[in-house]
């Protein structure tokens, strides 16, 4: 079901009443690989005070269980049925596309990305400048984002050399590993975000920060044994691991650590209380480079990871903060997802559209009041298929295999089908699907 996304707020809000955005995704980290969702080992003592001072979303989902769908997603406000591709498919934005971007653009907002874009190179119509970043610093290729020590990034049309970074020539890299690693991509793009922050803070911005951490070096797993690049092992090193789950958690360190400098910046410009922070993950963890999710829990009680459509390929870490607005230390259930996005931002930003979406504004559950509710969630990955109403999921784990039921209420952790004992429930879920895909 699609629904026409249109906001009648008496106006348009006085800029001062307008929020900056920040949007904070990781790539590919677990529902359990923070200390607030319930990590035991890995320390993120600043993204726990995030959710101490800010609201933790338990039933937020990714737009799909891999990279680039779920990033459409995001950016459209559209479910996979309802996005050009539902798989890791090359797909470059048309101008006919519509993206969060360019509704918050045409209303006044800076905008402005930091990491992975996945929707166009120079040359495509797909490049992020044209599609409503006047900012863009990063890669622009997906695939070239498995090396986190690059060649060059990109910054708009300008391509940035990182210095003393050297590609390997091993046919099985595919221009992916770096023999010579001096300039790590992940400090850089940091860096251009905080700028960015400091270049923006005047007015009112929107600002993706789409980091690539922890995601695997696939081709670095398979040519050096070890696709969990990074710098050093910081508070790991000692350890008695194997140096790829050392890297792991190293670099999930070097990332909470930097969104302690992000949201210390914020206080320091004296613009916290007028930000509203989103953290969260693409999808669910992985287990690539050789580096294996189950080592540190990091789906922690949910069945399943990248690649899947049970809860652990799907629902992510989030967190939502905005001093003064968000209430300290609460938690909402509210089931949630990606499409989500679209919608709370022009909300937020006093827009008027008639973009479509399949999202609903969470505004109020941000502000404390009562929230309206989705009728469904619809999830498609290649063939693989799944539905959420309430506390009832139906799963359909691929073409040559039969629909799965659960009562997430009662069994998270998906361990108990009961197609077979609730036929009724599972027939109501399926027409559901069916209607999500009309």
């Amino acid at each position: 079901m699609v629904w026409a996304l249109t906001f009648l707020l008496g106006g348009s809000l006085a800029a001062a009443e307008r929020p900056n955005i920040i949007f904070i995704m990781a790539d590919d980290l677990g529902y359990g690989d923070l200390g607030c969702f319930g990590q035991q080992v890995i320390q993120t003592p600043n993204i726990d005070c995030l959710a101490a001072e800010g609201m933790r979303l338990t039933s937020f989902y990714a737009g799909c269980t891999v990279c680039r769908p779920s990033r459409l997603a995001l950016w459209t406000g559209r479910h996979t049925e309802h996005t050009p591709i539902s798989s890791n498919a090359q797909y470059v934005f048309q101008p006919s596309d519509v993206t969060v971007a360019e509704l918050l653009s045409e209303v006044g907002y800076a905008t402005g990305g930091i990491g992975k874009w996945a929707m166009g190179r120079p040359g495509t119509s797909g490049h992020p400048n044209l599609n409503g970043f006047k900012f863009w610093m990063g890669y622009l290729d997906q695939s070239e984002a498995h090396n986190y020590y690059p060649t060059h990034l990109w910054r708009n049309f300008e391509k940035v050399l990182l210095a003393g970074n050297e590609l390997s020539l091993d046919p099985a890299a595919r221009g992916r590993v770096s023999v010579k690693r001096v300039t790590y991509s992940h400090d850089r793009m940091t860096e251009e975000a905080l700028d960015f922050i400091r270049r923006e803070a005047a007015g009112q911005f929107l600002l993706h920060v789409h980091w690539t951490i922890p995601h695997a070096n696939n081709e670095g797993g398979r040519v050096t044994g070890d696709g969990m690049e990074v710098p050093n092992y910081s508070q790991y090193a000692d350890r008695d691991w194997p140096t790829l789950e050392k890297g792991q958690a190293a670099m999930i360190d070097r990332m909470d650590k930097d969104v302690g400098r992000l949201t210390a910046l914020l206080g320091e410009l004296k613009i916290d209380r007028n930000t509203l922070v989103i953290f969260t993950s693409d999808n669910g963890p992985h287990s690539e480079g050789n580096h294996r999710h189950e080592f540190f829990d990091s789906n922690g009680p949910l069945r399943g990871f990248k690649r899947d459509l049970y809860e652990g390929g799907i629902r992510v870490p989030a967190i939502a903060w905005w001093p003064g607005v968000i209430q300290a230390g609460t938690v909402s259930d509210e089931p949630l997802a990606f499409w989500d996005f679209l919608p709370t931002a022009c909300e937020l930003a006093g827009r008027e559209s008639q973009a479509p979406t399949d999202g609903i504004s969470f505004v109020p559950l941000l502000r404390g009041e009562a929230q309206r509710s989705h009728d469904y969630l619809f999830w498609k990955f290649n063939d693989k298929l799944a539905v959420r109403q309430r506390e009832w999921k139906a799963v359909k784990p691929g073409r040559n295999q039969g629909w799965e039921l659960y009562n997430l209420r009662e069994d998270l952790g998906e361990t108990t089908s009961l197609a077979d004992r609730q036929q009724k429930k599972l027939q109501e879920l399926k027409q559901l699907v069916r209607l999500a895909t009309e």
